[in-house]
């Protein structure tokens, strides 16, 4: 990453400075590149579908064995609760609960 002219070097904290510098202002350390690393997740209570057992960021087991991978989205109920849709239409129809807390299946929103 390039300088920006016209901004100081960075220097340590007041307190690190007082331990091993002198008063003057000399800077310690130049700050010549920052590499920033970002972690990321589903917004979702459980990561693994419950139905089939398979984790909701890849395809259904239904989707896999139709070689379907792209149409295979996530649906997310009141509770927060994550399935892929196709097993949970599968689910639905036999049985109008939540496999993970019984309550009636209301769906919330629908993503990839």
């Amino acid at each position: 990453m390039a300088n920006v002219e016209g901004q100081e070097p960075c220097a340590l904290s007041s307190h690190a400075r007082s331990v091993g510098s002198k008063e003057g202002g000399d800077r310690i350390f130049l700050l010549k590149k920052w590499n920033m690393v970002a972690m990321w997740s589903w917004d979702m209570e459980h990561n693994t579908c419950a139905i089939y057992r398979v984790q909701v960021i890849d395809a259904c087991l239904i989707c896999q064995a139709e070689n379907k991978q792209e149409d295979c989205f996530v649906v997310w109920g009141e509770r927060n609760h994550s399935f892929h849709n196709c097993c949970m239409s599968l689910w639905v129809k036999q049985n109008n609960r939540c496999p993970l807390c019984q309550e009636g299946w209301v769906v919330q929103r629908i993503g990839k």
